[in-house]
């Protein structure tokens, strides 16, 4: 009863975090991500039994019609680089947790989080500003180009009115 308790109240959060904050809300993409959140870690994973952190990145964008390698460092080498105060929804941001180069990835989801797959937590939403990923930050990478940002940052309609 507790753990069902924890998970709903854990799921509650996270729905207010990024529903209310994403500059992605009730987008394709925020819709997408919505799907993932609580899938476990898996190394290797792929799909929503369990990701690693390239592979929810790339089931994400595969997802709204952009294909990722799966590989952290490859998805690095894409994209356009961008600054920390130029990010918007959706630009992929890179750490450095093995002290070997770009490690670990994410999609930014606008106020200072991103989405990713945490080998402790599952796919969850993280901050910018919390010290263990500051002290890794490597980068953030565009890869949507201004019209495909704008194709899945667009609100999906309810169909409120089908009967």
């Amino acid at each position: 009863m507790k753990k069902k308790l924890a998970a709903a109240v854990l799921s509650f959060s996270i729905i207010l975090t990024l529903g209310a904050g994403s500059a992605f809300a009730d987008s394709k993409m925020d819709k997408v991500i919505d799907t993932t959140i609580g899938s476990k870690y898996v190394a290797g994973g792929t799909s929503t039994n369990g990701f690693d952190c390239s592979g929810f990145t790339q089931y994400v964008f595969n997802k709204i019609g952009i294909d990722l390698p799966h590989q952290s460092g490859s998805q690095y080498q894409m994209g356009t680089a961008v600054s920390q105060d130029e990010m918007r929804a959706g630009d992929l941001v890179f750490f450095n947790t093995s002290g070997r180069g770009v490690s670990h990835v994410g999609i930014y989801v606008g106020e200072g989080k991103f989405a990713h797959a945490s080998s402790s937590r599952g796919v969850t939403i993280s901050s910018l500003s919390e010290k263990y990923y500051v002290n890794r930050y490597v980068g953030a990478k565009r890869i949507m180009s201004t019209d495909a940002y704008q194709t899945v940052a667009t609100d999906v309609p309810d169909h409120d009115d089908v009967e």
